[in-house]
């Protein structure tokens, strides 16, 4: 039997202390209910500290990233209210290990979702608002050598997100043609479309909310939920002003702390 308490301390103690070594030989690489047990843990032990929910994020939504992990499905992590930096804002450098940016679709919900067979025409009438977005994944992995057990205890390889200025009803916005492009200090370092997540930016929010439904844990009304990357992440350095441009949703935008 997994010491999951012991792994769910390990993870905790490396947002201070630095990576750890994979998580081989406490968790098998595809060991989907320990991984969620971990992240369990550590969502009650942070709420406990005070940190507050404010929704759910949806990772490895590419295909071709699922067969790299060896899994055949998304993952989910748990998004807390100090995650959220101000649009145009600054993380500073010292609040993430091995910083990754991705583009992204982020929903804010207008009504609570508790069908476990909730489709994603379903999911748009739950939903209030979209809005451009930047997640600042971060693994607490050494060197980002994940398996699926690794991301999925870490949080989803979660750190911290950006929500655009300009939230936008669904009515007349196209998600699936919707273009990308993410720059750093002005170039442009990944592109992608709507149907780049899972075939639809709400197909992964469906998916999330079977999921959730099923475990008694639904989506709220107010809920944020990050729907999965765009097009490729990618790392980045502290100086860098990252900026994420989607269609019809407009922008979002950071600064990594200080050029050194």
């Amino acid at each position: 039997m997994a010491d999951l308490e012991g792994v769910a301390e390990r993870l905790r103690a490396a947002y201070a202390a630095g990576a750890i070594a994979p998580l081989r030989g406490d968790l098998e690489p595809t060991d989907i209910e320990g991984a969620y047990a971990v992240q369990a843990i550590n969502t009650r032990y942070w709420t406990g500290q005070g940190r507050r929910v404010v929704g759910r994020k949806v990772g490895l939504t590419a295909r071709a990233v699922q067969a790299q992990l060896g899994v055949d499905q998304p993952d989910f992590g748990v998004l807390f209210n100090d995650m959220a930096l101000p649009d145009g804002g600054v993380l500073p450098a010292g609040k993430v290990l091995q910083p990754k940016a991705e583009a992204e679709i982020a929903f804010i919900l207008g009504a609570d979702i508790t069908d476990v067979a909730v489709t994603a025409e379903d999911v748009a009438g739950s939903v209030s608002e979209a809005v451009a977005a930047i997640e600042i994944v971060d693994s607490r992995i050494a060197d980002w050598k994940i398996a699926f057990a690794d991301t999925v205890a870490d949080n989803g390889s979660s750190a911290f997100f950006v929500l655009g200025s300009e939230p936008k009803l669904l009515s007349g916005l196209d998600l699936w043609t919707c273009g990308m492009a993410l720059e750093v200090n002005g170039e442009v370092v990944s592109l992608g479309a709507g149907a780049a997540c899972l075939g639809h930016p709400l197909n992964a929010v469906a998916w999330l909310a079977r999921i959730l439904a099923e475990r008694g844990e639904p989506l709220r009304a107010g809920d944020i939920v990050l729907s999965g990357a765009l097009g490729p992440m990618v790392s980045i350095k502290p100086g860098d002003v990252v900026k994420a441009t989607i269609g019809g949703l407009g922008t979002a935008s950071f600064t990594y702390g200080e050029r050194s």
